[in-house]
């Protein structure tokens, strides 16, 4: 498996109850959508796996290498919730200097900000000013960022939130692409994120993991008789504590 997270408990506060506890999951190949209500501890998991955060116990390892090793953070990339224009760079510079802050020199961080730009089809953006991409856009700027340092594994926090439809699409299509040279864990809490691109699923809920496995697998959980295009949120309640509004 290209990322796993071995009996990891972790709390913001020494008194506070663990929002992960002796958690264990490993990331299977392809596209993989990380489902779950707000509070369910996906943002956490997340920090953890992309090692932002540390664990109280237990490890986490990407293709063998240990967490906050160089090697580690140069497998993993890792796209935050919110994604901030650098009011005075272009996509490109903001791309390059994301590469840079990684440990690129500065050369090869401006060279790799072309392919990756190129990779979320923001090559016709390059030398438009960040802060004047569009949400979709600036979403996609945020993965370019995540890939500039040639990550094999990509975290992406809840990277369609704001997006309309038609963002979404474009969105999906991007990921779709990069799938085969990269591992992907996507978070939502909307079952709409869960498009037939996606290779597995993995249904966190308080902390723990109440369905991980295949896509057709997930859906198979929806009851029967469920209306067509339907079967995401149906399956989601079945498998759920905190079942979505139908």
């Amino acid at each position: 498996m290209p990322l796993e997270l071995a009996s990891c408990t972790f709390a913001y506060q020494r008194r506070t109850r663990p929002v992960l506890e002796d958690f264990t999951y490993e990331l299977p190949r392809g596209l993989t959508i990380l489902l779950g209500p707000n509070g369910a501890g996906k943002s956490t998991l997340l920090k953890i796996a992309a090692s932002v955060l540390r664990p109280q116990t237990g490890t986490v390892s990407a293709h063998g290498m240990p967490a906050h090793s160089a090697d580690f953070r140069r497998t993993v990339g890792w796209m935050p919730q919110n994604i901030t224009a650098m009011t005075a760079h272009t996509a490109r510079e903001q791309v390059a200097y994301v590469g840079w802050l990684k440990g690129m020199p500065r050369r090869q961080a401006w060279e790799a900000s072309a392919s990756a730009l190129a990779q979320v089809e923001l090559s016709d953006q390059a030398n438009t000013k960040a802060r004047r991409l569009s949400g979709g856009q600036l979403r996609r700027l945020g993965v370019a960022a995540a890939l500039v340092h040639g990550a094999r594994i990509l975290l992406l926090d809840e990277p369609t939130a704001g997006m309309d439809p038609r963002q979404r699409r474009v969105f999906r299509d991007v990921l779709a692409n990069l799938t085969g040279h990269v591992d992907i864990l996507l978070s939502t809490h909307d079952v709409a994120d869960l498009a037939e691109e996606a290779h597995h699923v993995t249904l966190l809920d308080a902390g723990h993991i109440t369905y991980t496995g295949t896509t057709t697998g997930f859906l198979s959980h929806a009851p029967e008789g469920t209306a067509p295009g339907r079967a995401a949120e149906a399956a989601y309640n079945a498998l759920s504590r905190t079942p979505a509004s139908l």
